[in-house]
């Protein structure tokens, strides 16, 4: 897809939701994405007018049931990689087998699942993918009370994990989602696990 129809459907999205962007500069190498607070389907769209407006290669975590009929082929082509419930750590081999090849891209996860529904805990894919492949983390969001999504800034990762978790915590304090009952405070089910 040419720049010229990435950014006419970045201003179709933009238009159609009533979002706006509010963005810190892109990455310029290859980051983990986080997208959250991850409460609506509309959250694909708003990650695509972003990807479209700042011109980003980006490769997205999406369960399989998309991948079966029809939108197969596009969801291929818009970066979408398909993730088997039933075996979430095999995708986080297939991304750092992606990462040794010397691929580039931006990787987006939603760690909150299925638009908040679960345990209560993030996912914590998209910290091990960062952690191993050595990969930023950048904080991109949704915020349905401001009407805004965007991307934050990236951060490095320590290996703290508690300590990581509330930089996290403290850049989504004030993000409310699309709907923000479905939001899920960010917190990995080891923070509350006896070391």
């Amino acid at each position: 897809m040419s720049r010229s129809i990435r950014r006419a459907v970045a201003r179709l999205i933009w238009t159609v939701t009533g979002y706006r962007m509010r963005s810190e500069p892109a990455p310029t190498r290859p980051t983990v994405f986080i997208g959250a607070p991850h409460t609506s389907n509309t959250d694909f769209f708003l990650m695509l007018a972003i990807a479209f407006d700042l011109d980003l290669k980006v490769r997205f975590l999406i369960k399989d049931s998309w991948f079966k009929g029809p939108l197969a082929g596009l969801m291929r082509s818009l970066g979408g990689i398909p993730v088997d419930r039933n075996d979430p750590a095999s995708i986080v081999e297939e991304i750092l087998a992606a990462v040794e090849r010397g691929e580039e891209f931006h990787l987006v996860v939603t760690p909150e699942g299925t638009r908040g529904a679960g345990s209560g805990y993030w996912k914590s894919g998209f910290y091990r993918i960062a952690l191993t492949s050595g990969f930023p983390v950048t904080l991109g969001y949704v915020d349905g009370v401001a009407k805004v999504a965007g991307l934050g800034p990236s951060i490095r990762l320590t290996g703290d994990v508690g300590a990581d978790m509330d930089v996290i915590r403290a850049f989504y304090a004030d993000k409310s989602g699309v709907n923000p009952t479905n939001r899920v405070e960010p917190r990995l089910r080891s923070e509350d696990q006896p070391s």
